[in-house]
């Protein structure tokens, strides 16, 4: 009995496809992970480059890469992250070094501390903005 089957090589001529994420985004080259729908974590996140969150954390994120929450992604707890951007739910404050996007039919329940902030026209957002620079580096 053959427990695995043989995988083909494709041809020299042609590449073989590259997986999508799950939530319908793009893949923007960039080495990461998905958090697939109905996936639940508690406790912190930590993670380097990419992560997209489409299921549901209870507690912190901490990261300087970029964080997506998908559209059923669910985050209860702080998000302190490089960039982010929002849209499924999130109940905490989010702290960013580059920037903090809330698209139409997310909501927020918590402040936001950014260089740059996107708000679509149909975002929730309970809570206060605090627009800060960059801090120069150091010589």
């Amino acid at each position: 009995m053959q427990m695995f089957t043989p995988t083909q090589k494709p041809d020299a001529g042609t590449a073989p496809a590259t997986p999508k994420p799950s939530n319908g985004s793009s893949d923007r080259g960039k080495a990461g992970g998905v958090l697939s729908s109905g996936v639940s974590i508690k406790g912190s996140v930590k993670f380097g480059g990419e992560l997209i969150i489409d299921g549901e954390v209870e507690g912190s994120i901490d990261s300087s890469g970029r964080l997506t929450v998908g559209k059923n992604g669910r985050i209860n707890g702080e998000i302190r992250t490089g960039s982010v951007t929002v849209y499924g739910t999130v109940d905490g404050n989010i702290t960013a070094v580059e920037r903090c996007e809330l698209h139409s039919g997310c909501t927020l329940r918590g402040d936001i501390e950014a260089p740059r902030l996107v708000v679509d026209e149909d975002a929730t957002f309970l809570g206060s903005a605090k627009i800060s620079t960059r801090p120069k580096p150091q010589q």
